[in-house]
């Protein structure tokens, strides 16, 4: 490819300014795995041949299939962006492609799931995204490696012998080009992934050469320009619009040669993608909270994950988690929205976000009356609660908190330094999951 072309491919601030104000979105685990509730992995975690499969594929039928509502629902709580996905890793399609047969409209349910699901987001006033599978263990072109589901077989190099990649290439730049062309504008394209360094049985994985990345990037560029694309197609060289921790909140800020870069860390309700009738392992409504506000906190977004069940709906354990966002964020969305990292330093068991001259502080354990913020002294104007916009109030630069009676005699205390606020909190902490206090800089 000329050093013209890949220029092309390079980001575009214009293009995820939207991303990065609005900080809060959806993704939806939806297909076969729905039916048999054992994760997106299950065919590969148990080696089993695409046969296993098409008893699922042969009663899929979401009746109560309403993306209304999961857009709706993904609105009140407060995220911006929906992003499906259109096939996973087995390879099952939500829309009827003309690359394979393997696809929603051969189900009982037979009819298109994307279309219904675009049109819902933009009701709602959101940015669609689709995600869309680099790997599919259905095709016969997709060679065996470290992951598929008959890593283990026999004769694996004869398989191996006659996988034609170009043919492969083909069919999933058809796939894309069906995807970002006939939904309309696509805000938000997810590939995934790549996985160059696995090895297993002599074989290694796949990256880069194999999906041939920089053709496939520079068709969705032709196709949707304004599509913001993640870092999973193995394109080292070049800077990705967004980068893509999974299930895990950083130590700090994620870097790239030295430099924070844009990210959305995708996150779980529970432990698992998809929905499973057994799972227990579901986020308390505080650690919900905190893992967004942990990810805007050092310049990130978070795009939290909800998996429908085979009928199409979301479950109560589902709808429970987002009306927990939807409380938090009517309140506190302010402290979000339009906000990234501050350069002052968070007090212990507090996060702090900002937007311009205002700083939010927020408060995953409430002290007792006094809160110490470095490097603020001096500098707040005005300070109040988030929650109901009543007053916080702070003590004179360098005055030290007193106890009743003075109680200090006989210790060694100093004033403390002007560059410290002491807020001065009530005794009980507000009737929220994780309270806010909004600075106001002179």
């Amino acid at each position: 490819m000329s050093a013209t072309n890949l220029s092309l491919l390079k980001p575009d601030s214009e293009r995820k300014n939207w991303f990065i104000h609005d900080r809060f979105g959806m993704i939806i685990h939806f297909g076969l795995y729905s039916l048999h509730t054992q994760g997106a992995w299950y065919r590969s975690r148990q080696e089993l041949p695409h046969e296993h499969i098409l008893k699922y594929f042969n009663q899929f039928n979401p009746d109560l299939y309403d993306p209304g509502d999961w857009a709706r629902r993904a609105r009140r709580a407060g995220m911006t962006h929906m992003t499906l996905t259109s096939k996973h890793h087995d390879g099952f399609c939500l829309w009827p492609t003309g690359e394979t047969d393997f696809n929603v409209s051969n189900t009982p349910y037979g009819r298109d799931l994307i279309g219904p699901f675009v049109e819902a987001c933009r009701a709602e006033g959101l940015k669609v995204g689709l995600y869309y599978s680099l790997i599919d263990w259905s095709h016969r072109d997709f060679a065996i490696d470290p992951f598929h589901p008959l890593r283990n077989i026999e004769d694996l190099e004869g398989y191996n012998a006659k996988c034609d990649v170009a043919r492969y290439q083909a069919f999933m730049k058809a796939q894309v080009t069906e995807l970002l062309t006939q939904y309309g504008e696509i805000s938000h394209f997810f590939p995934d992934f790549s996985y160059p360094r696995a090895t297993h049985r002599g074989v290694s994985g796949k990256g880069r050469d194999y999906w041939d990345s920089e053709g496939l990037l520079a068709l969705v560029r032709e196709l949707q320009p304004n599509a913001i694309v993640n870092n999973r197609l193995d394109l080292l060289d070049l800077e990705a619009d967004f980068y893509t921790p999974e299930c895990f909140v950083p130590h700090e800020a994620p870097l790239r040669k030295g430099r924070p870069v844009d990210f959305e860390s995708a996150f779980t309700m529970s432990e698992r993608w998809s929905y499973n009738r057994d799972e227990e392992s579901w986020k308390s409504p505080h650690q919900l909270i905190r893992v967004l506000v942990d990810m805007v906190s050092m310049g990130g977004n978070l795009m939290m994950n909800v998996g429908p069940t085979g009928r199409g709906i979301l479950d109560k354990r589902t709808m429970a988690a987002l009306d927990v966002y939807a409380d938090w964020m009517e309140l506190h969305a302010r402290s979000i929205y339009g906000c990234g990292r501050s350069p002052f330093q968070a007090p212990k068991d507090c996060r702090l976000t900002q937007n311009g001259n205002r700083v939010y502080v927020h408060l995953f354990s409430w002290p007792y009356k006094h809160l110490y913020l470095e490097g603020l002294g001096g500098k707040v104007a005005y300070a109040q609660l988030l929650n109901d916009a009543s007053e916080i109030t702070w003590l004179p630069p360098g005055r030290r908190v007193l106890g009743e009676g003075e109680g200090l005699q006989g210790l060694d205390q100093d004033d403390l330094p002007h560059d410290i606020l002491v807020l001065q909190l009530p005794p009980v902490k507000p009737p929220v999951e994780v309270p806010v206090i909004e600075l106001v800089l002179k």
